[in-house]
């Protein structure tokens, strides 16, 4: 499986032909709008920045809400939780997407803005890799971030939904989540490819770099 970060909460995850697009963000972000095939586009709340509907070839089927769906041998789960930490109250509702590429899960916190409940947790127990916003403001900060991973336990980590170079949203940098974890600096990588077969035995982090047209991938 390939993973490729379009930028804030913008994921393309790719196995076997099939592709999978998380929170297509606007222009007004300062990222390039992803314009490819899809098969399913994934909205984990309505508002911009993750709800851009148009662009995609292929017809995608497009799912924003709790459920639980089946699309070209992947399962995907909807699980409802909230944009804030009272409840929705402040910002509304969000759905965390949980995606079983041939016993791979990819979990997608979307805007995440609370740790997740007991119950919520046992749901997202078998997560190999965790797509999880650090940058504050609007979503998870960096120590509540590395709660929430440490309550997951995932095997991979893949930071998003914070201050880049082009973002244009109000958020912390990344740094204040690698330092919460214990970790220095990492390497920018392009793109991610993931082996069940390779994945490390403690959570590791992975920092992606956001894509741009005209700079090679992988």
């Amino acid at each position: 499986m390939e993973i490729v970060w379009y930028g804030h909460a913008c994921f393309r995850l790719s196995e076997r032909g099939v592709v999978i697009i998380t929170d297509p963000p606007g222009e007004e972000l300062g990222y390039e709008r992803p314009r490819i095939r899809a098969d399913v586009v994934t909205i984990s709340h309505d508002h911009a920045g993750h709800n851009n509907r148009v662009g995609f070839r292929g017809g995608p089927r497009f799912f924003d809400g709790p459920g639980e769906y089946e699309v070209k041998g992947v399962f995907i789960t909807g699980i409802g939780t909230y944009h804030d930490g009272r409840q929705g109250a402040v910002r509304g509702r969000n759905t965390v997407f949980l995606f079983d590429f041939d016993g791979t899960t990819v979990c997608h916190l979307g805007d995440l803005g609370h740790v997740p409940t007991q119950d919520q947790i046992e749901a997202l127990s078998d997560v190999d890799v965790l797509l999880i916003p650090v940058g504050g403001v609007h979503t998870l900060d960096a120590p509540k971030a590395a709660e929430v991973i440490s309550l997951i336990e995932p095997r991979l980590v893949i930071p998003m939904h914070y201050r880049t170079p082009v973002e244009k949203a109000r958020l912390d940098p990344v740094d204040k989540f690698l330092k919460e974890m214990g970790l220095a600096a990492l390497p920018l990588q392009s793109e991610l490819k993931v082996l069940k077969s390779e994945l490390p035995e403690e959570t590791q982090v992975v920092l992606l770099d956001y894509y741009r047209s005209g700079v090679e991938q992988g």
